[in-house]
């Protein structure tokens, strides 16, 4: 099983005792990792309307907490992916952490373009909806080459974001992809599909973990992996709007 979500990967269900299920213990359901998801984002929409507050506010804490959020989110996200059995604690705190990072984020673009933040918010929630019906009904499947496909281009635009920030250090810029101008308008485009693709790998994970008979934290677990990738959507759709309304 493979998905483009480093979060959630095949290995993860290789060192879970699968005979729970059948023992009668507590085990993953989807209920149960729908509710978790649910309260993750309660707690981003939380934290992010405090970092939100602080940056119209004008309050010198505003930047260190949004910058603090990322740096933290990344080391919990990395702890969390080495050690699932943590995710019932750690969860909540990505959730905060990420939470100040998209206030912040958020707040400075809504400064830039009036009413961007509202757009996006509606647009992350509108695919994730539209995506989960589409793969409840049956119209997108996750089959063998649709997720080796998601994979591999995810990693490509990994790669290409990384070279761009290693780049960054030499004062060399990459011309076209983030600018306003139809090419990097498209790439954005591109992005942003991808990333919404990997929320089909998700459903498609969390499904197994139920069917295998995953430990109940994996709720946490499965959680935190559609949180990752709606992050990451969410942040893709403002740059994607950001770069169309610059061209107004």
């Amino acid at each position: 099983m493979r998905t483009g979500n480093p979060a959630l990967n095949e290995k993860t269900f290789q060192n879970f005792d699968h005979s729970l299920a059948a023992s009668g213990a507590a085990t993953m359901t989807l209920r149960g990792t729908a509710t978790k998801t649910m309260v993750g984002l309660a707690i981003i929409v939380a934290a992010g309307a405090f970092t939100w507050n602080l940056v119209f506010q004008g309050n010198p804490l505003a930047m260190p907490l949004t910058f603090g959020g990322a740096i933290v989110g990344l080391i919990i996200a990395l702890a969390t992916s080495f050690k699932p059995t943590w995710a019932p604690l750690t969860v909540p705190l990505y959730a905060i952490a990420e939470g100040f990072l998209l206030g912040g984020l958020s707040a400075i673009y809504q400064n830039a373009f009036e009413g961007i933040v509202m757009q996006a918010v509606f647009l992350t929630l509108g695919t994730l909806f539209a995506l989960l019906l589409a793969y409840q009904s049956g119209v997108i499947r996750a089959t063998e080459n649709f997720k080796l496909g998601v994979v591999a281009a995810t990693g490509g635009i990994m790669v290409a974001y990384l070279a761009v920030w290693i780049l960054g250090f030499f004062n060399i810029q990459v011309p076209y992809i983030h600018g306003s101008g139809l090419i990097g308008i498209g790439f954005s485009l591109f992005v942003v599909i991808i990333a919404a693709l990997n929320l089909v790998l998700d459903f498609d994970f969390i499904e197994t973990g139920v069917e295998q008979g995953a430990p109940k934290y994996m709720e946490w677990y499965g959680a935190f992996g559609l949180l990752v990738t709606l992050i990451w959507l969410y942040i893709e759709i403002l740059r994607l709007l950001a770069k169309m309304n610059s061209r107004d």
